[in-house]
């Protein structure tokens, strides 16, 4: 499909609402609100659209950065599919990774996380028969606690009053849950340690271990997956490729290359900004999906940041984790090289995950403490008829910002040979552990380019180069001023810093953003 974002646009002087960033937040809060008649400029300050849903290509090969895959696609009354549905008019397709969608490695020992709630249930039994009423308990409480999200999230979308009315009441059930750890909650269910890091196998997916994330991420994480795995048939770029042809047709607009360099308010209220080339665009609102440090460090006047105590609200958060990525290119096709559709959890057999971290930190030459293996030319059925005879492979693990911080300010691919050398170190680590789990692809791999923190802070602007970024910790849950509405008139934030991680959290995002901005139950109008 044709990029349609790419070519020349008429552009305008002043659009009822503009968007900082080209994430799937603003995507979602872009369609929706100019199917409710707005006129949207979203601006990208990166050379292709999508934020962490775009790709890059580099010697023939094309690789996702950052969707692996997404759950709750299975059928049409999910409200995560309705959404997709709903912003590409259909146009976009998933297919099915099958029956086993993660595959938890500890040690020597595999065990699968199959599809549909269920077989899940019935197959961790078969793992561990003397646990059976612990996961059973534990399946419930997943669905309990996710069921008490809803409220919690539409309260972000209340007027300051009416949250002050009955806000405590939507939140209430649900901060039961985000108030405890994730180990907390496990630990009053069994006392089986290898259970509980089996259970707690895609920690890595919001970026937090155990015992420090909030259960109820965890809780969410796992409900999002119970019904299977699912990728993007054409790749991740068909999400942009998909959306922006809905959005010309309804006269809004993506624009790339675009970079904003302030928010301009007057007397508390935003009516615009200022590029970087000193162009400025005016609007009723202005919408920031550049997450929360860099919306109020970098973005938003001084002077309004510090009328409002918005430094503060900083000091309440912290930074989500770092990573690294191998992408990797193969000779041979996915079927020519047996690749699975299911991903590698992989982890120490020694010690909890809490602990394998700790220990790494402060030994980088320890086991890495998680290491993720996704084969995206396997899941997309489409890959070969683009790319015949090849493959690609991703390999993401923890190596923290701070490890490469000494290198922040130097240009992309200039960062010289002890940059580059220290980043072979962990490729070959990470192509080792490849080969002991799909031991056929040796001699296979063509070509492979590990990206570090600085790389994700380049190209999405985050300020320690984090994935998902605000921390799922117990305390980011009680944060009332992750929301849409901010104290500036008019201006409002939106993606997975005021809701969860990932794709389905940043599209929920978006949703709660254009349903704030309209006074409109989005979410019900979808449903019916």
């Amino acid at each position: 499909m044709v990029q349609s974002y790419k070519k020349k646009h008429q552009l305008a002087a002043s659009y009822d609402t503009i968007i900082i960033g080209s994430g799937i937040g603003s995507l979602t809060a872009a369609v929706m609100l100019a199917k409710k008649g707005q006129k949207v400029l979203v601006l990208e300050r990166h050379y292709t659209a999508g934020g962490f849903t775009h790709i890059f290509k580099r010697k023939g090969y094309e690789w996702d950065v950052g969707i692996h895959y997404v759950g709750s696609m299975e059928k049409e009354t999910s409200i995560l599919k309705k959404i997709f549905d709903y912003l590409t008019d259909g146009a976009l397709k998933w297919a099915d990774m099958g029956a086993v969608y993660d595959r938890i490695v500890i040690g020597d020992q595999t065990y699968d996380y199959v599809k549909g709630v269920g077989n899940w249930t019935e197959q961790m039994i078969a793992y561990f028969p003397e646990e059976e009423q612990a996961i059973r308990a534990y399946v419930a409480l997943i669905f309990k606690v996710s069921a008490t999200s809803k409220n919690f999230f539409v309260e972000k979308t209340l007027s300051p009053l009416w949250s002050k009315l009955v806000g405590g009441f939507l939140r209430k059930p649900y901060l039961k849950y985000s108030r405890q750890t994730t180990h907390e909650v496990l630990s009053s269910l069994t006392q089986n340690k290898r259970l509980i890091k089996v259970l707690t196998g895609q920690y890595g997916d919001y970026g937090l271990a155990p015992k420090q994330s909030s259960f109820a991420m965890h809780a969410s994480l796992v409900r999002h997956y119970f019904s299977g795995g699912f990728f993007p048939i054409g790749g991740s770029s068909q999400i942009v490729a998909t959306i922006a042809p809905v959005l010309a047709r309804l006269g809004s607009t993506i624009l790339i290359s675009a970079e904003v360099e302030e928010v301009l308010v007057e007397k508390n209220t935003a009516v615009g900004v200022r590029m970087k080339d000193g162009k400025v665009f005016r609007a009723k609102h202005i919408i920031s999906n550049a997450g929360l440090f860099t919306t109020y460090k970098s973005l938003l006047p001084k002077a309004s940041v510090q009328q409002h105590q918005l430094d503060l609200q900083l000091k309440k958060v912290k930074h989500s984790v770092a990573h690294a990525c191998l992408y990797i290119g193969l000779d041979g096709n996915p079927d020519e090289l047996a690749l699975p559709k299911a991903n590698y959890w992989i982890y120490p057999e020694q010690l909890s995950h809490d602990e394998c971290i700790d220990r790494y930190l402060k030994d980088q030459t320890q086991p890495f403490p998680v290491v993720y293996i996704s084969f995206p030319a396997a899941k997309d059925p489409d890959w070969s008829n683009r790319y015949p005879g090849k493959s690609t492979i991703d390999i993401i693990t923890l190596i923290p910002y701070e490890t490469f911080a000494q290198w922040d300010g130097k240009r992309w691919k200039k960062r010289g040979e002890a940059y580059e050398a220290l980043k072979e170190t962990f490729a070959q680590r990470l192509l080792e552990i490849l080969y002991q789990k799909e031991p056929q692809l040796k001699g296979k791999v063509a070509y492979y380019e590990l990206s570090s923190a600085l790389s994700t802070k380049h190209f999405v602007n985050y300020e320690k180069g984090e994935l998902y970024g605000l921390e799922h910790s117990p305390e980011r849950f009680e944060q009332k001023f992750l929301r849409p509405k901010t104290p500036i008139k008019n201006f409002y934030l939106t993606g997975q810093d005021i809701t969860t991680a990932g794709i389905g959290g940043a599209a929920f995002a978006g949703l709660l953003t254009a349903s704030t901005i309209t006074g409109k139950n989005i979410a019900k109008e979808l449903m019916e």
